[in-house]
């Protein structure tokens, strides 16, 4: 494999300005990640992209870095979408290929709901659609017991003290928990606790779920939360995830909610952390996505 170097890039939205690493030349995916985690999770797929054809870019979310973190503590996924507008606007390419993990799948739904003109084509990992989510997941029992952390997120100071604590135990417990049986290189999970560790920022990360808890999130209309994804949609579930259900993933992707296409793939032998776990796999299942995509 040629040897690729890494690009170092910054953004602007406002006063905020957000890091980014950045491999290869073509046609642009964007990555975005999730909680508990960093833009280092697609340091695996960085590589892999940009051989075959693709600048690939992983970007680091609102909130994440001190110099990211919003005045006002807004952390709503439709505010949060304005910053992935602003970057594909700065990188003037036209269209890209949308990529999201986590945090990062819910961001990527909304964002190519509200501006499909943006985006050739989404791939989420690990998260159906969020409004369904949200409004049917959290309904179902066995998955509300798995989602028990959102609700103590949402208890200020204390959830923030509690996770800090035994240098972030419950940090390492949620890896554990959510991909049970892979152990990550020590340097990854480290490097997000370094992350969360920032003045400021595991507040930050923690304010994306008060954000969804909030009563103006839980009060919207069915409507308003089955909103349509007109984008060609590739969406990856570990068989293994402790986080989100891969069956709760497989039922809430609903064919009506993605007009121009959705496929569901369920990765064999991984937890919630899929594309590290297995990144032969995932790299082969985006790639083949993305090739299947037209152009232009």
């Amino acid at each position: 494999m040629t040897q690729l170097n890494v690009e170092y890039l910054t953004f602007q939205h406002g006063p905020m300005s957000f890091s980014a690493h950045a491999m290869g030349s073509g046609p642009i995916v964007l990555c975005l990640h999730g909680f508990p985690d960093n833009l280092n999770s697609f340091r695996l797929q960085l590589p892999a992209l940009a051989e075959h054809g693709y600048r690939a870019i992983a970007l680091s979310l609102r909130g994440y870095e001190p110099q990211a973190i919003p005045a006002d503590g807004d952390y709503a996924v439709d505010t949060i979408v304005t910053d992935i507008f602003s970057v594909i606007e700065q990188l003037g390419a036209g269209p890209v290929h949308l990529v999201g993990h986590d945090w990062g799948a819910a961001i990527a739904y909304r964002a190519a709901s509200l501006r499909p003109d943006f985006f050739r084509s989404l791939t989420t990992m690990a998260v159906p659609h969020a409004g369904r989510f949200a409004r049917e997941g959290l309904r179902l029992i066995r998955q509300l017991r798995r989602s028990w952390y959102m609700g103590f997120f949402n208890i200020p100071w204390l959830s923030d003290w509690v996770v800090s604590q035994r240098d972030y135990a419950l940090i390492r417990r949620l890896w554990r928990d959510w991909s049970p049986g892979w152990e990550p290189e020590p340097h990854v999970l480290e490097g997000v606790i370094d992350t969360l560790s920032q003045p400021g920022v595991r507040t930050a990360a923690l304010g994306y779920y008060r954000a969804a808890l909030s009563l103006s999130a839980l009060l919207v209309s069915a409507e308003e939360a089955h909103y349509a994804v007109p984008v060609p949609t590739l969406a990856m579930s570990g068989e293994l995830d402790g986080c989100i259900l891969s069956d709760v993933f497989e039922q809430l992707t609903v064919p009506a909610d993605f007009p121009a296409g959705v496929r569901f793939e369920r990765v064999t032998g991984a937890g919630h952390f899929l594309h590290q776990e297995r990144p032969e796999a995932v790299n082969s299942l985006i790639l083949d996505w993305l090739s299947s995509q037209p152009e232009g």
